[in-house]
């Protein structure tokens, strides 16, 4: 039998980054952080991102080296719930959640590290919607438990010390669990992105960005405004200026990152055995997360897919 877990060189970047909240890679622009047009630019490290739900991370305890699972509410700097035993998921957790834990407590393999992971379903079926999209499989799933690894970590002595690493891992796959993690290239041909990117200079030139605080409520905003599926024009951006006293430029400069963001999916190929549906249409992944020495950032087509999410009746 295979090892399950085997190595992947990795050279693309060896960079540690604290534990985030990984962003949509147009929304860095609005407080002066240019590194998305870097990134842009450059060789990078491409996985796509799967639409499953809840997030599970599981692995093994840096403050006493045993096996637990639990949801992102293992990293929580006050209220932590680690669950160490079916006993602990039951104090911790209730309704289905607690019965997806329960299941992975049992079937996922005691690994070193600490890893994360989207929740795809229980075997026995050969499609399934765990969150937004429907992923057909070219058979039924034999395994008891369905994942979709796409973060390692490591901490010492504490997971609220726990740092995101670059995934460099091979999970087989066992006759408990089954990992899907497609793969995705990114083409280094771009010469279009690196003219769109350098325009893209150009105007931050011109921008008088805000801080902080004022880009999270820019960002509420326009969430707000996909979620209601209101387009984002120009009269649109020239209110959303005016309510936040910010510079117009610097949401031009929003927009035009999100359409060179749109542009690189074309040079984006796809090689996997899963079908993607959203209702009855066929569709790509939700998207990707893109990552090299820059930094780490989502890229989404938001106003399909972020849309769904804000919208439709989690099965969960």
């Amino acid at each position: 039998m295979p090892p399950i877990l085997t190595t992947i060189p990795i050279t693309l970047f060896s960079l540690i980054m604290p534990l985030l909240h990984i962003e949509h890679l147009e929304d860095t622009v609005l407080n002066g952080n240019l590194s998305a047009l870097e990134l842009l630019e450059n060789s990078s490290n491409l996985t796509a991102k799967i639409d499953g739900s809840p997030a599970i991370v599981w692995g093994t305890d840096p403050l006493d080296n045993m096996f637990f699972v639990g949801t992102k509410s293992v990293f929580n700097k006050v209220k932590i719930k680690i669950n160490h035993s079916h006993e602990e998921i039951d104090t911790n957790h209730q309704g289905n959640v607690a019965t997806i834990l329960h299941k992975c407590f049992d079937n996922l393999p005691f690994l070193p590290g600490i890893y994360q992971g989207d929740f795809i379903g229980f075997g026995g079926n050969d499609h399934y919607t765990p969150n937004t999209i429907t992923y057909y499989f070219d058979e039924v799933i034999d395994a008891e438990i369905i994942i979709a690894p796409h973060t390692y970590y490591e901490a010492k002595d504490d997971l609220r010390n726990a740092v995101v690493k670059p995934y460099q891992f091979d999970l087989r796959d066992t006759e408990y669990t089954k990992w899907v993690k497609p793969h995705v290239i990114l083409s280094d041909d771009r010469e279009t992105i690196i003219n769109s990117c350098n325009f893209a200079r150009q105007i931050a030139t011109l921008c008088d960005f805000v801080d902080v605080k004022k880009a999270t409520r820019i960002k509420k905003q326009l969430n707000k405004c996909i979620r209601n599926e209101i387009e984002l024009d120009d009269l649109l951006l020239d209110a959303l200026a005016d309510d936040n006293n910010c510079d117009i430029n610097v949401l031009r400069l929003w927009k035009l990152v999100e359409s060179i963001k749109l542009e690189m999916f074309d040079y984006i190929d796809r090689f996997d055995d899963v079908d993607c549906y959203i209702g009855e249409s066929m569709c790509d992944h939700e998207g990707y997360v893109i990552s090299n020495e820059f930094g780490t950032y989502k890229v989404v087509n938001r106003e399909v897919f972020s849309f769904f999410n804000f919208t439709m009746e989690k099965a969960w």
